[in-house]
């Protein structure tokens, strides 16, 4: 520990005055602690710039990561694959994006949690981010969805396992809440819809508690809080203003999706036999 240099004092000492001198430096602490954090977090801002940068981040490097973390639970086999599906399902956002004229990255995956595209819109409208929204489910689905032939020419459940999940994990996208998809096809139809779904998702919540849906309970009521606030907004009544046909579309999309996925979920439901 650096000395401290002392400082005398001239004039009678009164009992307040230490007190004083404490809370003074208690404060020039905390205001130290402060700019600490403020520098601390220019940095974080900084790095977060940077990630999509860093080799280690790149696509294939966070898939490894990705897969071997998944594979201490399932196993490699099923890892690989349950990265692939996840990949699919993201290239479905990142083809439909860069269709929409938005400059969108290639995934980078987090462990447990899925993978992230970098975008900075979701398109110009509720309609296109509708599209977006839909595009990545769509492209997961057929993904899942050519694992069953798979599984019936080789015999192995482990594909039949994995279309499964992967009419699973976009069955669940599909939940009308923003950020996931569903609540984006919401934006193009009725966003009302946005607090039933934020309800469903603290049941479920509430059934199942787990951190990744607790996430996604922080995120979306935040998302959902900041678009209600705006919603009356110049820019909120131009970007929600669809036409009725356009409407149409996407509810019969979104809805027949729901429907197949169900199907498909209930053709690849392997018995669990004790």
């Amino acid at each position: 520990m650096e000395p401290v240099e002392g400082h005398a004092v001239d004039g009678p000492i009164h009992p307040d005055s230490g007190r004083r001198s404490v809370g003074k430096r208690a404060g020039t602490a905390l205001g130290g602690l402060g700019l600490l954090l403020l520098k601390l977090g220019a940095k974080l801002k900084a790095l977060v710039l940077l990630l999509p940068k860093l080799k280690l981040l790149t696509t294939s490097g966070t898939m490894l990561v990705s897969v071997a973390a998944y594979s201490l639970i399932w196993g490699w086999q099923f890892a690989i694959g349950f990265v692939l599906l996840i990949f699919v399902h993201e290239m479905g956002h990142v083809f439909q994006l860069r269709r929409e004229g938005v400059k969108a990255s290639a995934p980078m995956f987090i462990p447990f949690m899925g993978a992230v595209i970098w975008a900075k819109s979701m398109g110009g409208n509720a309609l296109a981010e509708a599209r977006v929204g839909l595009a990545g489910p769509i492209l997961g689905s057929v993904g899942a969805a050519a694992l069953i032939p798979v599984a019936s020419a080789t015999g192995n459940n482990l594909f039949t396992a994995l279309a499964f999940t992967g009419f699973f994990l976009n069955l669940f996208n599909l939940l009308p809440v923003v950020p996931l998809d569903g609540g984006r096809a919401m934006a193009a139809l009725s966003p009302w819809m946005w607090f039933v779904g934020f309800a469903g998702l603290l049941a479920l919540a509430f059934v199942f508690p787990n951190p990744i849906i607790l996430i996604i309970v922080i995120f979306g009521g935040l998302e959902t809080w900041r678009r209600w606030q705006s919603r009356k907004s110049p820019e909120a009544q131009v970007y929600y203003r669809v036409p009725a046909h356009a409407r149409v579309i996407v509810a019969a999309v979104y809805l027949g999706l729901i429907a197949l996925l169900v199907l498909g979920m209930d053709a690849t439901h392997l018995e669990r036999h004790i």
